[in-house]
């Protein structure tokens, strides 16, 4: 009897470790604990596995920002990124990451940045152009369309002259390595090899080879001849430590330039396939932009020393990066032992902070599941704790590019909002769905119409 007994928990065992890698390899959002959305800290062991979520902004602070030398990066977020992204800013540790961090900082200073909004402009003035001569009422993909758009921003701006690369190429090999990352999470979960095979492996070793070879090719053309552009290429080549005068070497630069490529691209194209989806629920939001807009510009093209006067458009963008956060997690390990809110936390633990959770989090924000832009009016701000809204990470790690992506959505969106409308079917409700970003399930299907002039 009691040999059954334990054949029949084993069995049960084995049921729920297979329903739990399922929902991971399908969507990890699925297998967090429900609780995640009301309570400051939950505590689960998925797949035997003690896992720490923390939604508290005084634990996220403590993980992300006060104490971040106690954790690093989780081993399955670095098993997901590193194929593609190699050691760059986003998966380096330690020294490595401390040296390309203070290497591209004076990169992203907001005088670099502002240098590229007449690239983000007349990209954004190509798809609305490409846009106008649709027929009223064209069925499209927005998130297709807000890709290939962040897509050619990011190579003239980080990669010009670029213009001969082959860009479904480029496009299609960057979500053939993203679309395996769940497969890479849930096999570092079960501690499988990295020679496991899983469905699509060699279309992603494929597709990572590719990039590498693509972006490595321009490095070396780069270094070859001396030529320099205005790009982030050329300013990461001539950049030096502030600190030593070392430079990056040829690969540092290449991972770096693929992470601002692939994770770049990808999060700023979701920000705003959200914001379109929530515009399209809420005109009279959609409304308020557009008055803003024309209140800015007389009516006239947007230029780029006007992108800075768009307050309520930048709100408009923050509010739908906390209902659906393009990055909506975020994973960490112990290093050491330590407590966190009262719980003890081995090294080798994770800790997820699960930012979708946090941004929808019931003790955290009034309706979390209403679309509100007036919560980032500055005294709305003001008001609530700094790490409550974390689309961009918090701390040291926090992300690099976020005054990039903020001023590249806010100038896509009001260059194209007052010239089309965007609508969707009343009943379609899009999934999020997590592949290192969040992405709809279904894409964005939506009609396009062209406003009366």
């Amino acid at each position: 009897m009691t040999a059954i007994l334990e054949r029949q928990s084993q069995a049960g065992n084995l049921l729920s470790t297979m329903r739990t890698l399922r929902k991971i390899v399908r969507n990890p959002m699925e297998a967090w604990p429900e609780a995640v959305y009301r309570e400051p800290m939950v505590v689960s062991h998925m797949l035997g596995r003690k896992t720490v979520f923390i939604c508290a902004p005084d634990l996220i602070q403590q993980v992300l920002v006060d104490d971040s030398e106690s954790f690093v990066k989780a081993e399955s977020m670095r098993r997901s990124l590193e194929p593609g992204l190699g050691q760059g800013i986003l998966t380096a540790e330690g020294n490595r990451w401390r040296l390309q961090r203070r290497v591209a900082a004076p990169v992203f200073r907001p005088a670099h940045v502002n240098s590229f909004l007449p690239a983000m402009l007349r990209a954004s003035r190509d798809m609305r152009d490409r846009w106008a001569e649709l027929p009223s009422g064209a069925a499209i993909d927005v998130s297709q369309q807000m890709t290939r758009v962040t897509f050619e921003i990011i190579l003239e701006t980080m990669l010009s002259g670029a213009g001969d690369a082959d860009l479904g190429k480029l496009e299609v090999s960057i979500r053939d390595f993203l679309e395996s990352s769940s497969w890479a999470t849930a096999l570092s979960a079960i501690g499988a090899p990295l020679w496991t095979p899983f469905p699509g492996k060699r279309r992603s070793e494929r597709a990572c080879a590719f990039l590498k070879q693509a972006v490595g090719d321009r490095i070396s053309e780069r270094r070859r001849t001396g030529e320099r552009r205005e790009d982030l290429l050329s300013l990461m080549l001539d950049a030096k430590d502030p600190e030593t005068g070392d430079g990056l070497n040829d690969i540092d630069i290449r991972d770096n330039i693929l992470t601002f490529i692939g994770a770049g691209h990808e999060t700023t194209a979701l920000a705003l396939t959200w914001t379109f989806y929530l515009l399209a629920r809420h005109p009279e939001i959609e409304r308020r932009i557009l008055d803003e807009v024309e209140q800015v510009t007389g009516g006239d093209p947007l230029r780029p020393e006007q992108v800075a006067e768009l307050v309520y458009t930048r709100q408009v963008v923050q509010e739908a990066m906390r209902v659906f956060p393009p990055v909506a997690m975020v994973v960490r390990q112990s290093v050491r032992d330590l407590q966190l809110g009262g719980e003890r936390v081995a090294a080798g633990d994770n800790v997820f902070v699960p930012i979708y959770a946090v941004h929808h989090h019931s003790a955290l924000w009034p309706d979390p599941d209403r679309f509100d832009p007036d919560r980032f009016l500055p005294e709305a701000v003001k008001g609530r704790h700094r790490w409550s809204y974390l689309p961009f990470g918090a701390g040291p790690r926090i992300c690099i590019g976020m005054g990039f992506a903020l001023l590249e959505a806010v100038a896509i969106l009001a260059t194209l909002l007052p010239s089309v409308r965007l609508s969707a079917e009343p009943s379609f409700v899009p999934t999020p769905k997590l592949r290192v970003t969040m992405r709809p399930a279904e894409g964005m299907p939506m009609r396009v119409e062209r406003r009366a002039a």
